[in-house]
């Protein structure tokens, strides 16, 4: 469901250029940015605010990214990826959604400190441009922007979701997951399954007892090497979502 041409048709450095527009509008104290790029890779753009006089020495980075997929089509009439359409109360378009909040709220709430005073620790916003596309290279960018970076003591990923629109949610436990590509054959060609029904296995029901190795389908119980163990206030929930009240 990705753009095949994601790479090359410069829709990635227009959401970098309407991104660096904006955060440049609020003159935020002590910031810089650099953009990592390796050949072959899309870039990873950091975004760095100074610790404030008086704040402390811990170091926070916020994970954004930038890239707005999957492409998804099949839009009504007038509606397209890319194309920002307000009709009534909503927005229409993939950047409205899914993360696009991340390098907006980040920066605002440290010009909202610095607005009124507020000691502030360094802070490095991170934003990939991969995300929909399985972030291949994301380990590999990180390392070469590790420097400028720092060594954070506390990560925010701001790529969640909420409940609703009265109050800010944070996602305290994700669940986690694993993707595979997994093909089984029995024949080279199809076969009649009057004339071969029980000589050929079926395929499906080898993905179904290779499946139930993993996890047993009348009790979910995994294997053991596939348990993790989650901290209390997580359990039995797979995934936990706090809201953040205004008071």
């Amino acid at each position: 469901m990705v753009d095949p041409e994601f790479t090359k048709n410069g829709l990635i450095e227009q959401a970098m250029v309407c991104v660096d527009e904006y955060i440049n509008k609020l003159e935020i104290k002590g910031m810089s940015k650099k953009i990592f790029q390796p050949e072959g890779m899309t870039p990873l753009i950091v975004y760095v605010v100074e610790k404030s006089d008086h704040g402390k020495d811990t170091q926070l980075m916020f994970y954004g990214h930038l890239d707005k997929q999957p492409w998804m089509e099949g839009w009504d009439e007038g509606l397209a990826p890319c194309d920002p359409v307000i009709r009534g109360d909503y927005l229409y378009g993939r950047g409205g959604a899914d993360d696009g909040y991340a390098p907006f709220s980040t920066m605002l709430a440290i010009k909202n400190a610095q607005n009124q005073g507020i000691a502030h620790p360094r802070c490095a916003l991170v934003l990939e441009t991969e995300e929909e596309s399985g972030s291949p290279n994301l380990i590999a960018l990180l390392n070469a922007a590790k420097s400028f970076i720092g060594d954070p003591d506390y990560l925010f990923c701001l790529d969640s979701g909420a409940f609703d629109y009265n109050q800010l949610w944070l996602t305290s436990s994700l669940r986690g997951i694993s993707l595979c590509d997994l093909t089984v054959s029995a024949g080279k060609s199809g076969y009649h399954s009057g004339e071969v029904g029980g000589i050929v296995p079926e395929t499906f029901r080898v993905v179904r007892e290779l499946l139930n190795r993993l996890d047993d389908p009348l009790t979910g119980k995994c294997l053991k090497e596939l348990e993790t163990e989650l901290p209390a206030y997580a359990r039995p929930e797979a995934e936990r979502m706090v809201a953040l009240s205004g008071d």
